[in-house]
């Protein structure tokens, strides 16, 4: 009986004489690893997007970021960084840097911001079940070059010949064979314009105007986005309209774009980390695509290389530039 006594008064003791910190172990506050090709930050959509979901950074989750400043050849070194690393995810925007995240690591979590074709680039199994270790958002979307060509043929009601800017790469057939079922119902004449390389821009655009292009449309590659200020440049030089992908490169001087909501994109992307972080897999978690749209003009580029937009096309764009 007294030694239970002496028992029950030990444990007594060492209960009071044990800090809270020692009695209960500090959560493990999670990493989120962001590879892009671009850029100095995470995308501020993506960021508002966790802390509307109760993250701040510091406090209860840290990030490594990591860009290749445009030279794609660090996307391994870097990829391989962040799986050392142990990040709890690792946020990958581009084709490029997706893929590097794959072939550094096969358990880490991978959720994709915005690449076109994932599917033919061999990186899911499929939309719906896409197996493996990555997921997040695709942007691909089967009505986009059919919307892009329309809008474009409404802005230049005597548009014929229309050239495409695209990178060769299997990402890009579905994009090029959507954009020619669309020509062909508008009765559109494409003059399909490949690079492979940074120093074939200025000849596709020089080939567009011997062609006698009435206007161009871009195929969106992270490839292009270190050279996408001197895409549009080049479009300024040639006086040539071009409809773009993405409302920044309307803000930065492009004519004009439709494409998806990619604040939107973003902040999703940051739900579906959320999701990973709260032990949801990635091959349970299907692939999501794009649900909001924008269409953008520049009515200051416009007047620069002469071109008068419709009344009634203003008046269907999500945001006019002044």
């Amino acid at each position: 009986m007294i030694r239970r006594v002496n028992v029950c008064l030990l444990l007594t003791v060492l209960l009071f004489t044990v800090s809270p910190a020692q009695a209960q172990q500090p959560k493990k506050i999670p990493h989120i690893g962001y590879l892009t090709d671009v850029g100095s930050a995470p995308a501020e959509a993506f960021m508002q997007g966790l802390r509307d979901l109760g993250y701040v950074e510091g406090r209860n989750v840290v990030f490594e970021f990591r860009t290749t400043e445009g030279k794609s050849g660090r996307y391994p070194k870097l990829a391989g960084e962040l799986v050392q690393l142990k990040v709890d995810a690792i946020v990958a925007g581009g084709a490029g840097a997706i893929r590097a995240a794959k072939n550094a690591s096969a358990t880490t979590p991978i959720v994709m911001a915005h690449v076109n074709d994932p599917i033919a680039l061999g990186l899911v199994a499929s939309l719906a079940h896409p197996g493996g270790n990555i997921t997040g958002i695709s942007n691909l979307s089967p009505e986009l070059s059919g919307k892009r060509l329309e809008l474009l043929k409404e802005v230049i009601p005597k548009v014929y010949r229309v050239a495409v800017l695209f990178l060769r790469s299997t990402a890009m057939q579905t994009s090029i064979k959507e954009t020619e079922a669309a020509a062909q119902s508008l009765r559109l004449q494409l003059q399909l314009l490949e690079v492979k390389a940074a120093d074939e821009i200025e000849g596709a655009f020089d080939a567009a105007k011997n062609r006698r292009a009435d206007a161009l449309v871009q195929i969106q590659a992270s490839f292009f986005e270190p050279h996408q200020q001197r895409i549009i440049d080049l479009a300024a030089k040639y006086r040539l309209p071009v409809m773009y992908n993405r409302r920044d490169d309307v803000e930065t001087g492009g004519l004009m774009s439709y494409g998806p909501d990619r604040e939107d994109m973003n902040r999703r992307v940051a739900a579906i980390v959320d999701k990973i972080l709260k032990g949801r897999k990635p091959a349970d978690l299907p692939v999501e695509q794009p649900t909001k749209f924008e269409f953008v003009i520049n009515l200051k580029t416009a007047k620069q290389i002469g071109l008068a937009i419709p009344l009634n096309v203003l008046a269907t764009a999500d945001k006019v530039i002044k």
